[in-house]
């Protein structure tokens, strides 16, 4: 057990460390610093308390595009490039199971996102700090003397973008582990991110679907596809005090177990479909 787990991390490590060594990530990182700090210009307009939603909601549009981009991309590039160098018969050549292949590289990237999603949460998190201390100070009658955000509410929601992150990787693995180039996995993994995005679509016309074969079918394939939506409660979770609905207690806990739930699941097709496949 100490050995699988030694072999999955060593490769998790050098697939963290090739894909942060990367220019593309490092681009992508610059580029949505850049976005999110960018948010401090709006100062000049004067918004007052909503202006708030409006930086957080430019943030997190930040995060998840940049972050969406980065698993997908990272994950097939760092997946074919292992292919296509051959360093992967030379990897398994040696006592490594494919399917220990797999996990790390999936550990990896999942790492990789972890630091980009926290980084980005984190300087989300200062420039609302910065701006809404600044509103206090000039509408102060709009507050009533408490912030309106809750940091811990972002932090929270921070993981649960991480997760769903983490689920749309898992989800390019298991493409580009039967495809056999990088830019047939970019494309259906997006294509896939998607109908995911969408997938509450289904859920809605389920309900009112009169036939049972076709309520069926459409059942069975909202359950195929995770429903990212789920994962969308950023305002609730950081403007609790303005929130129509509040989220109980328990809510992120499920939802976070739902992510976890769907990359165990395309992982493991993952590893059911490289079994099968000639490197």
């Amino acid at each position: 057990m100490n050995g699988i787990c030694h072999r999955i991390l060593t490769i998790g490590r050098n697939t963290f460390l090739d894909a942060v060594r990367q220019k593309f990530f490092n681009a992508l990182v610059i580029l949505s610093v850049a976005l999110i700090v960018s948010s401090r210009f709006f100062r000049q307009f004067d918004f007052g308390s909503g202006e708030l939603k409006f930086i957080a909601d430019f943030g997190l549009g930040a995060i998840l595009l940049f972050g969406s981009i980065l698993a997908v991309v990272a994950t097939a590039q760092l997946f074919y490039s292992e292919i296509e160098n051959r360093t992967a018969l030379t990897i398994l050549a040696k006592p490594v199971h494919r399917w220990e292949f797999l996990a790390g590289k999936f550990l990896g990237v999942f790492l990789l996102l972890a630091v980009f999603t926290a980084l980005m949460a984190g300087i989300l998190g200062i420039m609302l700090y910065w701006r809404e201390s600044s509103l206090m100070d000039r509408y102060g009658d709009q507050f009533g003397g408490q912030r309106l955000v809750s940091y811990a509410g972002l932090a929270g929601f921070a993981v649960l973008q991480w997760l769903k992150l983490g689920v749309l990787c898992a989800i390019t693995l298991f493409v580009s582990s039967f495809s056999n180039t990088n830019l047939y996995s970019v494309v259906v993994s997006f294509f896939v991110m998607i109908i995911c995005q969408l997938q509450y679509i289904a859920r809605d016309s389920w309900e009112s679907i009169g036939n049972p074969a076709l309520k069926g079918l459409v059942w069975g394939l909202s359950l195929l596809f995770p429903n990212f939506q789920m994962f969308n409660v950023g305002d609730v979770m950081l403007f609790p005090h303005d929130a129509t609905e509040q989220l109980s207690a328990g809510t992120p806990w499920m939802i976070g177990g739902y992510g976890v739930v769907y990359i165990f699941v395309f992982v493991g097709l993952a590893v059911f479909a490289f079994r099968r496949r000639e490197i």
